[in-house]
This record gives structure tokens, C-alpha cells and sequence, in this order.
């Protein structure tokens, strides 16, 4: 299993359900140009996925180290922006949703 694998893996392990209540969401992610998982938040439960899903309502691009980084909270995703080490590419606000459903 890659860095990558498990720093998703770990992110699913630490997902808050209740604050998944009623939503219905696609999140891509993009991990060294060549690794895609989604992770599909729906009515409380959140799933990973393998691959590119084109329903993404946000997808995030970074490389594994940036993704290992915030899943430890070693690194603040809003810095990790601020210093483009991070890219948003749709609804930037649900980007941000991210770290009420994964808290660190």
C-alpha cells in the first residue's frame, strides 16, 4: 500500500458521521499527478473509492507528502494553499467542509 493509500485509509479512520448528516458529496483527490481516490460522503457514512469520479464536487491536488502532512495534522491545509503546495479545483468552499468531516 502506497504513503498515499494509507494516509487515506487513516483519513476515513478519523471521519465525524455527524457532521455527514444529509449531506450527498464527491471528493476527489489527485496525488502526485498519477494517484486518484474519491471519497463519496453520503447521509452520514463516507466511502473511498478508487480512481477519477466525474461527479467530484471539489477535487484536491497535492503530492503524497502534502496529503501525509495534513491527515497527521503536521501540516495546516490552509497554509499548505496559501503556499500552493495544495490546489482546489471546483467548489473551494466544500474544501473547507473537509476538516469538520476528517478532524484532525
Amino acid at each position: 500500500m502506497s504513503d498515499a493509500n494509507k494516509a487515506i485509509e487513516t483519513m476515513k479512520s478519523k471521519f465525524n458521521p455527524s457532521a455527514a448528516a444529509g449531506l450527498d458529496l464527491v471528493f476527489g483527490f489527485r496525488i502526485d499527478e498519477d494517484k486518484h481516490f474519491n471519497l463519496v460522503v453520503k447521509d452520514g457514512a463516507c466511502d473511498i473509492q478508487q480512481g477519477e469520479n466525474p461527479d467530484a464536487s471539489v477535487t484536491l491536488v497535492m503530492d503524497s507528502e502534502t496529503l501525509e502532512g495534513i491527515v497527521s495534522g503536521d501540516t495546516d491545509g490552509m497554509q499548505a494553499f496559501m503556499q500552493g503546495k495544495l490546489r482546489a479545483e471546483g467548489d473551494m468552499m466544500l474544501a473547507m467542509k473537509l476538516s469538520e468531516l476528517f478532524p484532525v
